[in-house]
């Protein structure tokens, strides 16, 4: 997965778009996306996409059952 250049977003965000940093710290990825006018920066998720997701964060924990035990 590759990562974010977070001091060039902050840059954009506090400096360019004078955003307070509780309300950029609350914008999806493609909200910023958005109003950094790179609307078709983010492609939607595909299948492959959403099993890595599932494989990274379960419904469950390992070991236990839906009962509690």
């Amino acid at each position: 997965m590759s990562g974010f250049d977070w001091p060039r977003l902050m840059r954009a965000a506090f400096g360019g778009l004078r955003m307070p940093p509780e309300q950029f710290w609350a914008l999806t990825p493609a909200e910023l996306a958005l109003l950094l006018g790179q609307e078709g920066g983010l492609a939607p998720m595909n299948r492959s996409g959403l099993d890595k997701l599932l494989s990274a964060y379960p419904d469950q924990a390992k070991g236990i059952r839906d009962d509690g035990n």
